[in-house]
């Protein structure tokens, strides 16, 4: 078997009819100088249709391998000329929380010819809003951020596009996110009620508890969908009882009870665990069970980060009547 080099994974890339081997999407990670500038003159080159198909694939195996990194080619490929090709560069930035990026993902979002990478733009600068609110984004950026998203909010922009700033700007600690939150949650349309929910489980802010759980029952399967993932993100205990009870409609939409089942394993208790481990019990299919294995594990992380927070508070308890006691001593 010949040895793989760059230039014989570019020489595939460049050869529509040879599948692109899994073997092959490591060396796409982390390019040099040099590989960058070969990377992109073959890229002028291939078709559109094996663009996508090496990008899918790259997005893929960057879940599953958690050492390589494509930012390099994500950042070099929103300016693309094909929307496809921009649209796709995001998937493989994911998981960036460079600075730098903020001006070009801003632009995208306001003025691509195209929907799909404005989508996908405004779903990454969530992510940095969140990255602000943590205070490691400076307050520069996270402004300009959150006065583009609140732009399009207040536009007559395309619908899609205003309900995913909405949701990205969720995560904003701004006061004009709740009425923002609130006036979407109001409408009728099952769309803006579902951006709404998702930008309260952002929020991580209890006062949208009750409107959570309200709409766990809701007669749209894209609304109990987003209820249910911002019951788990809220931690919600009440939600629990109502979300055991559609894992027992056995006509719930699929994609809701993974959302039920994932939410039940944010917020724990013995009755989720019973559940999730009955129904690991009785599956055959295969990615079913890796699901369920995965919330278990979830459910057993988060049980454990509650319990290290209780002995926290235990701690922080115990010093403060210990500052007391030396008080009242010095007094004396």
């Amino acid at each position: 078997m010949s040895e793989i080099t760059f230039n014989s994974v570019l020489e595939t890339l460049l050869a529509p009819k040879k599948d692109i081997p899994q073997a092959h999407l490591q060396y796409y990670s982390d390019l040099d100088p040099k590989s960058m500038r070969l990377f992109l003159d073959a890229w002028k080159n291939v078709p559109v249709d094996r663009k996508t198909l090496l990008l899918d694939k790259l997005t893929a195996y960057l879940d599953e391998d958690t050492i390589v990194s494509y930012e390099d080619i994500g950042k070099a490929l929103l300016d693309d000329p094909e929307a496809e090709v921009r649209a796709r560069a995001f998937s493989l930035l994911s998981e960036s929380d460079n600075p730098r990026l903020v001006d070009k993902f801003v632009e995208i979002f306001q003025g691509d010819t195209d929907l799909a990478p404005r989508l996908k733009a405004a779903n990454l600068l969530g992510k940095f809003v969140l990255l602000g609110e943590l205070e490691e984004l400076n307050e520069k950026h996270l402004r300009k951020i959150e006065e583009a998203l609140l732009s399009i909010i207040r536009s007559d922009e395309n619908p899609a596009l205003r309900r995913a700033a909405v949701e990205a700007f969720g995560y904003s600690g701004r006061e004009d996110a709740v009425a923002i939150i609130e006036s979407a949650f109001e409408r009728e349309d099952p769309l803006w009620v579902s951006s709404a929910l998702r930008a309260m489980g952002r929020a991580h802010d209890n006062r949208w508890d009750d409107s959570v759980v309200s709409k766990l029952l809701d007669a749209d399967p894209r609304v109990r969908f987003a209820a249910a993932e911002a019951a788990g993100e809220l931690s919600i205990e009440e939600a629990g009882p109502i979300l055991l009870k559609m894992l027992e409609d056995e006509e719930e939409d699929d994609n809701v009870t993974m959302a039920a089942i994932w939410a039940l394993s944010q917020i724990g208790g013995e009755d989720a665990r019973a559940y999730i481990l009955n129904m690991l019990d009785n599956t055959d299919d295969e990615d079913v069970a890796e699901f369920l294995e995965d919330a278990l594990d979830n459910l057993d992380f988060n049980e454990q980060l509650n319990r290290f927070d209780m002995l926290s508070l235990d701690e922080d308890d115990d010093l403060s009547e210990f500052d007391e006691e030396e008080d009242e001593e010095a007094d004396r």
